[in-house]
């Protein structure tokens, strides 16, 4: 294997910490980026396709910015797909113009035109990303976003020497649409991915890989801190590196309270920031990561690896591999996700709302419905409360902002229409989803400033499965989650309204519930969604309309002069 990637890991550190030299004023900067949408041919496993990009990079390029900065991205679609980039975790307030769901916030930019997005970075900091948030285009367009500090703010743990962006990804030997299209057109789940990568790339355990393997090389004695994506379109993954602890420090662009693990498990669309420390033997180790999956459900179950390589370490040195929990590890997953606590100090608090003003309860089902053309006769599809969302052809902040009549109604029920023993004996029948009989785009409006618990209980209804979803203009916290039906009565009893993790995407466990609580002091329009892109498109979706506030400073900005049509 090349040393190629250890260099790249040399520039890449000069150049963030030569852009971070730049900063010497606490004034915010405006920062500029273009994203040009283009198509390049890449080869992975001994096979070459083109892919969509930006700037030709896969992943994409990094956004450098520091707390308080304005960030203008100019995107110019240059590729055959309609486009749209979703700012993942960025809370965009008062601003759903530039958060970047197709059809929930702004209509696609359609080939050979542009949009700006522009949108400040207030009060976050941490590390998020970006992505495609139109068809499965994500597998391929997709970064970081790096969020520094305000100028002379430490961070709340010890500093690192240097730190890497470790972006986990699935890789599809055939054309991503094509595999997502065959599998509607079927009424079947598509073609699994071929391979998981580290940075783009598979790793050396993979055929014509060797090449295609991400070297970081590291001191001994020096402590990296990693900022890890899981872009993944399907897969939650593990995460672990040979002989070296890891300290968990940040989820979500939130700190949390430090604790040391020798894995991580991490959803699509989580961000998780660890420290290492580089104290063992010097030597080559393998960083490596596969899927958690604790239900007899097919998942591409092979192990991408990357390198952790001390300096002066020849490349013939043969890489050890690390002990990754067992493919369906449950109590490992329910332990890990219990360690994640707010870091809640004076500078950093966690401010759980204490009194609920709306209580919903949303109940996710798989179910199939009719479709004569399918190879089985049934297309599966996914709901909330019995509703499979419709998308609109019309972006919904477009027709909430201008009260354009007849795009969706507000009547999303707070709770499922029949309940019933959501975790019982699987049930597989017909599950006459809404929009099995009415093409309606149903959405929840949500009053200014409420505070807002929401619980999410899995159901049996084909399957229990795990489900990370993503709440986008907003954080979080995560008050408590549990294993079976959710009990009004007896589980908020035991929520933590102390430390809670706060964050943007969670997990519902198998066969389990999850309550989150957030106050609702974003307005306008904010998608809710699977983040298993399989599932989102299935229908496993929804959005809230929250409503302006009385004050100027509460209201939907107007849109911008750029903002596609549809």
């Amino acid at each position: 294997m090349s040393i190629r990637g250890k260099d790249v890991f040399s520039r890449i550190t000069l150049l963030l910490f030569g852009f971070l030299a730049c900063f010497t004023s606490s004034e915010a900067a405006i920062k500029k980026y273009q994203f040009n949408i283009q198509v390049k041919n890449v080869s992975r496993l001994c096979h070459a396709k083109p892919i969509v990009t930006v700037n030709g990079m896969y992943p994409g390029p990094t956004i450098y910015v520091r707390e308080g900065d304005r960030v203008l991205v100019n995107v110019t679609n240059h590729a055959q797909y309609n486009m749209s980039i979703h700012w993942h975790g960025l809370k965009q307030y008062r601003n759903g113009w530039a958060d970047g769901p197709a059809y929930i916030t702004q209509c696609p930019i359609q080939t050979g035109n542009s949009y700006t997005y522009d949108f400040n970075v207030t009060e976050q900091r941490g590390t998020l990303w970006w992505h495609a948030h139109i068809l499965w285009l994500r597998a391929t367009v997709h970064g970081a976003i790096v969020i520094m500090p305000k100028q002379g703010t430490l961070f709340p743990f010890p500093q690192p020497y240097r730190e890497q962006t470790i972006l986990l990804g699935e890789w599809w030997n055939s054309d991503v649409e094509a595999v997502e299209k065959q599998g509607q057109q079927l009424g079947l789940p598509p073609n699994m991915s071929d391979a998981h990568t580290i940075n783009g790339k598979p790793g050396p355990l993979f055929p014509c890989s060797e090449k295609h393997t991400f070297a970081m090389e590291v001191e001994l004695g020096k402590t990296y801190l990693l900022r890890i994506i899981n872009a993944a379109l399907n897969d939650e993954l593990f995460l672990a590196i040979a002989g070296h602890s890891m300290t968990v420090v940040e989820v979500d662009a939130v700190y949390t309270k430090p604790f040391t693990t020798e894995s991580i498990l991490i959803a699509p669309g989580q961000t998780t920031n660890v420290l290492v420390q580089a104290n063992r033997v010097p030597g080559r180790y393998f960083m490596a990561t596969r899927p958690f999956m604790d239900v007899p459900i097919p998942v591409d179950n092979k192990t991408a690896t990357a390198i952790l390589q001390y300096k002066g370490i020849p490349n013939t040195v043969m890489p050890a591999l690390p002990q990754l929990p067992a493919p369906n590890d449950t109590a490992f997953a329910l332990s890990y996700n219990q360690k994640l606590r707010s870091l809640n100090s004076p500078q950093f608090p966690a401010n759980v709302p204490l009194k609920v003003d709306r209580n919903l309860f949303y109940t996710i089902g798989l179910g199939k419905n009719s479709c004569p053309t399918c190879i089985n006769g049934t297309r599966l599809l996914a709901s909330l409360n019995n509703i499979s969302f419709v998308m609109p052809q019309v972006g919904l902040l477009q027709a909430h902002y201008f009260d354009t009549k007849g795009v969706f109604t507000t009547d999303f029920p707070d709770q499922p229409p029949t309940p019933f023993n959501y975790t019982g004996a699987p049930l597989t029948a017909n599950l006459r989803t809404s929009n099995s009989t009415s093409r309606v785009t149903r959405v929840s409006k949500i009053a200014f400033n409420s505070t807002v618990e929401l619980v999410l209980q899995d159901t049996n209804l084909l399957t229990v499965e795990s489900h990370p979803f993503h709440l986008h203009g907003y954080n979080f916290f995560v008050v408590g989650t549990g294993i079976g039906n959710f009990d009004p009565a007896k589980d908020p009893t035991n929520y933590n309204l102390v430390d809670p993790m706060e964050r943007n995407t969670v997990g519902v466990p198998t066969g389990g519930w999850t309550a989150i609580r957030f106050r609702a002091d974003n307005p306008g329009v904010w998608f809710m969604h699977c983040h298993l892109e399989l599932h989102t498109g299935w229908g496993l979706k929804t959005a809230f309309v929250v409503e302006d506030g009385p004050g100027a400073d509460q209201t939907v900005l107007p849109p911008p002069s750029d903002l596609p049509p549809c």
